[in-house]
């Protein structure tokens, strides 16, 4: 794992090197403020300081935020040749694919934290709960991890970035869709009640929603985690084959 490093220092610079990083931030930071504010959030007609109604759009915003970063983790990689030029060098599959995502993560999760504004707003206007402030930072940039894992992985199996965000955006979808209660009450119409909360656990949203209320359950890490190693495991046999 020697090369993880150097490989993350290299993809991370790279996010910087080029206006898209900066536009990035600043759109992401733009939109989840204004839908925090718009009359869907509703974050003054709550009447309590809280960050529920902030993070409870990201979700949502991952759906297309994040894909947009993972789409081009191996496409660009395949469809410019220099994928090839990395393996030359003395480093793993493994190596890369690791040393890639977690740089990938590090921008996703320094977008999240760059909305601290957000947190000293409600201790401005009221007196939060800053352990469920911070728990749900921490869901988020988990979350962040585990859509950005399934975009690593369908990145690495095309040459196109557009084919990519689109494999991404449906697969990230049916990963947050499968915990609205909705879903699952559809769901209990033609399976037993026991297979549709099976189905239900592998959804973001239900292993997110309690660390936006406080709660941290080893069982959300481990999801998130497994979701992360499973899928980098995939993505490292795609490319060795």
């Amino acid at each position: 794992m020697k090369q993880v490093a150097p490989i993350f220092k290299r993809e991370f610079v790279g996010y910087f090197r080029t206006p898209v990083a900066y536009v990035f931030l600043v759109a992401f930071l733009l939109i989840s403020v204004a839908l925090a504010f718009s009359r869907f959030g509703g974050f003054f007609r709550a009447g309590v300081a809280s960050l529920d109604t902030y993070f409870g759009f990201f979700p949502w915003l991952f759906l297309f935020i994040v894909p947009s970063v993972g789409m081009r983790l191996w496409s660009e990689e395949k469809r410019s040749g220099t994928a090839e030029l990395l393996f030359t060098l003395p480093v793993t599959t493994l190596e890369a694919v690791i040393g890639k995502f977690l740089a990938g993560w590090a921008f996703l999760a320094l977008a999240v934290l760059l909305s601290f504004p957000m947190a000293i707003t409600i201790g401005y206007l009221g007196s939060p709960d800053w352990g469920v402030v911070s728990t749900s930072y921490f869901g988020a940039i988990l979350m962040a991890g585990g859509f950005l894992s399934v975009c690593s992985l369908t990145s690495a199996l095309t040459k196109n970035q557009v084919i990519s965000f689109v494999i991404s955006l449906l697969i990230c979808t049916v990963l947050v869709f499968l915990g609205y209660s909705g879903f699952t009450a559809f769901l209990e119409g033609f399976l037993p009640v026991g297979a549709a909360d099976a189905i239900s656990n592998f959804s973001f949203i239900t292993h997110f929603n309690p660390m936006v209320r406080g709660i941290v359950d080893i069982k959300d890490v481990v999801f998130f985690l497994s979701l992360m190693v499973f899928t980098l495991f995939l993505n490292v046999i795609a490319l060795e084959r």
